[in-house]
């Protein structure tokens, strides 16, 4: 505070012996983070891409969040009612929404949202098929009909993970959901620098002026969003080292994600903390494509399961057993539906079983496409350790090393794996994606519907559908479990434990909040 003060002493003072000098300008904050992939997509509704959801969560807002508790509280909303038969539902807008661009917020625009927004994401799919009709009364007025009762209506719209119901202006709300939008005009607590993002270098967020934040306290993805710094930058470094590194000398404040082997390094430095803010976790996945041999073969499927061993791949991507726990549950381990029913021989490298259902198979030697993401800390050796498991069990693996964004434009592909397609990739949900049979993207097996793998069986359908439409958690329970046993018949993917990860950030950050995704509201640079 002194050396501040006389700093301002002097300023001032020199500022008193020119007559006509100009007022002083205030001080901008500037807050530099190093996240965990470089950020090449804009459009949080066309892509699961956990970058990308960091970046909507920056520049849009949404109607509902979860908060700290995982509850489902009003964002956008100001108050909601339900008709006496539960088929009505009317949302009204709290007062003071406005689009970057100026512009008032209105009901068309999230009901365009909505509708883009379900057709992509799993769970709003799900919510769209039981809506008979969605409209906008007047500027402040949602109104959503339903066929019939339905169980997850806040729970859908609040979803907090990928894909996020973000609200968009209707005009760019109404782009085709399979085509992306490169437009990223929000309401948000932030503003997107179009004119500065250079990927595989930066991209630049400005404080919003206009935003008028609810009256909460921030609570999780919940409450009062306060931008406390004037500007951010997200800055691209080739690897966790030099991420390390660059917040050590200070060149950054913030490392999303630090391998559990640097710690002990700045264990060491006084300026820098470190802490969980997923503390939900994430949970390690597989994902077939089940559009090409090998993997149209249920039976294949069924075989990398047994040939899969979740141990190996949790020491070799995050190392530290502090940071990861073994789960053989598609649901995670410490949520009300976990269950390891049917599963308890799976996942445990069972090579000689393997074998024998590729035999039953009569697996033809078709190489697998391995699409394997060599720059995402804590990733980078999912398919590697699993190349070699399945080639113990006799499956043939062609791993095709790229980063991360090249990856998820490519997983979009539906051509063949030896023209430009794929056969498999690994990646992670957040434990909140994946809490129930409707939210786990994954378990979406309505074919062309589905996400990247595109997944088509009738049975997983019909409990995804029985499942949203029952309120008694016994009941949903067993749902649950018969959805997870039925991926035992018709695997969607390959569950490979849970993980969280450490997030470092220099000791003059404060207000860094517990988030299924990464907030950088309520965030002050000291």
């Amino acid at each position: 505070m002194l050396k501040f003060t006389r700093r301002f002493v002097c300023a001032a003072a020199a500022a008193a012996l020119l007559p006509f000098a100009a007022p002083m300008a205030s001080a901008q904050t500037t807050l530099k983070v190093a996240l965990h992939s470089d950020l090449k997509i804009v459009d949080p509704v066309w892509t699961t891409a956990l970058i990308s959801t960091h970046h909507g969560y920056m520049v849009y807002d949404t109607l509902f969040a979860l908060d700290g508790k995982l509850e489902v509280k009003p964002q956008m909303v100001d108050k909601w009612e339900v008709s006496p038969d539960k088929l009505t539902w009317t949302f009204t807008l709290r007062d003071g929404l406005e689009w970057h661009d100026g512009k008032p917020v209105t009901a068309e625009d999230c009901v365009a949202s909505i509708r883009r927004w379900g057709a992509k994401d799993s769970m709003g799919q799900k919510l769209m098929g039981a809506v008979a009709d969605l409209s906008a009364p007047d500027a402040k007025t949602i109104k959503m009909v339903l066929k019939e009762p339905y169980g997850l209506v806040l729970e859908s719209l609040g979803k907090s993970s990928s894909n996020v119901p973000f609200m968009m202006p209707k005009a760019v709300a109404s782009t085709d959901p399979n085509t992306q939008i490169t437009d990223s005009i929000g309401s948000g607590p932030f503003i997107f620098k179009k004119d500065e993002w250079r990927a595989g270098e930066k991209a630049v967020y400005v404080k919003n002026p206009k935003y008028k934040p609810r009256n909460e306290p921030a609570s999780g993805l919940a409450g009062g969003k306060v931008a406390k710094v004037d500007r951010v930058e997200w800055l691209t470094l080739p690897d966790t080292q030099t991420q390390v590194n660059a917040l050590i000398n200070g060149e950054v404040d913030l490392v999303e994600i630090v391998p559990p082997d640097l710690l002990p390094l700045l264990a060491k430095e006084k300026s820098v903390k470190v802490t969980v803010v997923n503390t939900a976790g994430r949970q390690y996945s597989m994902r077939y494509n089940v559009l090409f041999k090998p993997f149209d073969n249920a039976k294949v499927r069924q075989a990398v399961l047994y040939a899969l061993a979740q141990k190996e791949m949790l020491e070799a991507n995050v190392g530290n057993p502090t940071y990861y726990k073994e789960c053989k549950s598609l649901f995670p381990c410490g949520s009300p539906l976990e269950s390891t029913k049917g599963w308890e021989d799976k996942l445990g490298g069972n090579v000689a079983k393997a074998r024998q259902l590729l035999q039953e198979a009569g697996y033809d030697g078709t190489p697998v496409v391995f699409l394997h993401q060599t720059d995402t800390p804590g990733h980078n050796n999912l398919a590697t350790v699993a190349k070699a498991q399945l080639e113990k069990a006799g499956l043939k693996v062609d791993l095709q090393p790229m980063d991360w964004q090249t990856l998820v434009s490519r997983r979009a592909k539906k051509d063949a794996p030896d023209k430009g397609g794929w056969g498999a990739y690994f990646t992670s949900w957040g434990a909140t994606d994946v809490l129930n049979p409707v939210s786990a993207a994954f378990l979406n097996a309505s074919c062309d519907k589905g996400t990247f793998g595109w997944p088509c069986d009738p049975e997983i359908e019909k409990l995804r559908d029985a499942y949203s439409k029952e309120t008694d958690p016994a009941k949903q329970k067993q749902i649950a479990e018969a959805v997870q046993l039925r991926v035992l018949e018709y695997p969607t993917h390959a569950p490979l434990g849970q993980f969280t990860t450490p997030t470092a950030i220099r000791t003059n950050i404060d207000g860094l909040l517990q988030t299924p995704s990464l907030a950088l509201w309520n965030v002050e640079k000291k």
